[in-house]
């Protein structure tokens, strides 16, 4: 079976699941675990280890990606990363050396995002964007794939271009890669969580939360069933409320990226 049997398969198995009463009436429900549990041992690692809204801290990117965002906000953002204890601060490359500074000598990481928020210039640029990052203090790169190339099947294109920013990052720098899930279609999905798994990323992340929708549940067991129980996925994009964050855990997601990240543990 080649690869694009294999994808087809695999889209055809999953959106028939999708499809289903059961399956719709279950991931509805927050408080049904038992649905979840097919899809990763990790995912039930995380949920027996939540026991209160506090808890979800260690999982959060606080992210803050606004572009008229001032100093005093960016400031406030790492204190209270700092003070919840979320496992990251999520900002643009701008931020980064200021983030690494304020947060030397904790145990908050700094997320910085690369090609943001259109992944629509060319590899080079994402792989000089990466390298600076990463030198100002980056620990983790979240970069956005070359969309319109995969909606244009030009997989080839959009493999290089993700091999271009990992082939920049350090071998401890954590990647993730935004697929934005709301500007394509299920076999999209599919192929390109394909695509960020074998090209060797930690993470497929679902949305920029610039785009036209963020996370949803259905997309992230469908990116769970695509790169199996051991990949991280991010799910970002609309996350408000404990219950929001809750149901993307139990859906297979391992990171959450949140604007309203304290609003969220303080529930």
């Amino acid at each position: 079976m080649d690869k694009k049997e294999l994808i087809e398969k695999i889209t055809s198995e999953v959106i028939a699941k999708l499809k289903s009463e059961e399956y719709r009436e279950n991931v509805s429900n927050s408080s049904t675990q038992e649905r979840y549990s097919n899809y990763s041992q990790k995912t039930n690692e995380i949920i027996s280890s939540i026991h209160s809204p506090a808890d979800l801290a260690k999982f959060i990117d606080h992210t803050l990606l606004k572009p008229e965002a001032k100093e005093e906000q960016v400031k406030k953002l790492c204190d209270e990363a700092i003070q919840y204890k979320f496992f990251s601060v999520c900002v643009n490359s701008t931020w980064t050396e200021y983030c690494a500074r304020k947060l030397r000598g904790t145990d908050v990481k700094v997320t910085t995002v690369v090609g943001f928020p259109l992944g629509a210039m060319d590899s080079q640029t994402k792989k000089y964007e990466t390298r600076n990052a990463i030198e100002n203090g980056a620990d983790e790169i979240d970069m956005v794939i070359n969309i319109g190339a995969l909606r244009n099947g030009k997989i080839k294109t959009v493999e290089q271009d993700l091999r271009a920013v990992l082939l920049a990052c350090r071998r401890n720098t954590v990647t993730k890669a935004i697929i934005e899930t709301c500007l394509l279609n299920e076999y999209e999905k599919v192929l390109a969580s394909e695509l960020v798994k074998k090209v060797g990323y930690d993470f497929v992340k679902t949305s920029t939360g610039f785009s036209s929708a963020g996370a949803t549940a259905n997309d992230i067991a469908l990116i769970r069933k695509t790169v199996g129980p051991k990949m991280g996925i991010k799910a970002a994009g609309g996350i408000s409320t404990f219950e929001d964050a809750m149901l993307m855990i139990k859906s297979g997601a391992t990171r959450l990226g949140c604007s309203k990240s304290v609003q969220i543990v303080s529930s």
